[in-house]
C-alpha cells in the first residue's frame, strides 16, 4: 500500500530535481522555467498528499489556486520569452542581462 511517506519521498525528489534544474542550468530561459513548474508541481504533490492524509479538503482546494497562478505565469513568461527572442535572436541568459531599450 503507498503510504504517505511514498508521496513525500516522491515530492521530495522531483523537488531536489527542480532545484537542481535551476541551479545546473543557467543559460536557457526555457528550462529555467520548466524547473519553475516543476517545483510548483512537487509542492502541489505534497499538499495533495497531507489533503488526503489529514481528511480535509484545504490543501486540494489550495492547489487549484496553485494551478491557476501557474498557469498565468506559464503564459506571461512563455510571452516575454518569444518578445525577447525576436529582439535578441537569443534565449541564453547571459547575453539577457541588460534589458536597454
Amino acid at each position: 500500500m503507498i503510504g504517505l511517506a511514498h508521496f513525500l519521498i516522491l515530492g521530495a525528489i522531483l523537488f531536489c530535481i527542480s532545484v537542481a534544474g535551476i541551479f545546473l542550468n543557467r543559460k536557457n530561459v526555457l528550462i529555467l522555467l520548466m524547473a519553475i513548474e516543476l517545483m510548483l508541481l512537487a509542492v502541489n504533490m505534497n499538499f495533495v498528499a497531507f489533503s488526503r492524509f489529514l481528511g480535509n479538503t484545504d490543501g486540494q482546494v489550495f492547489v487549484f489556486f496553485i494551478l491557476t497562478v501557474a498557469a498565468a505565469e506559464a503564459a506571461i513568461g512563455l510571452a516575454i520569452l518569444v518578445v525577447l527572442f525576436r529582439n535578441r535572436q537569443t534565449i541564453n541568459v547571459q547575453e539577457l542581462d541588460s534589458l536597454k531599450g
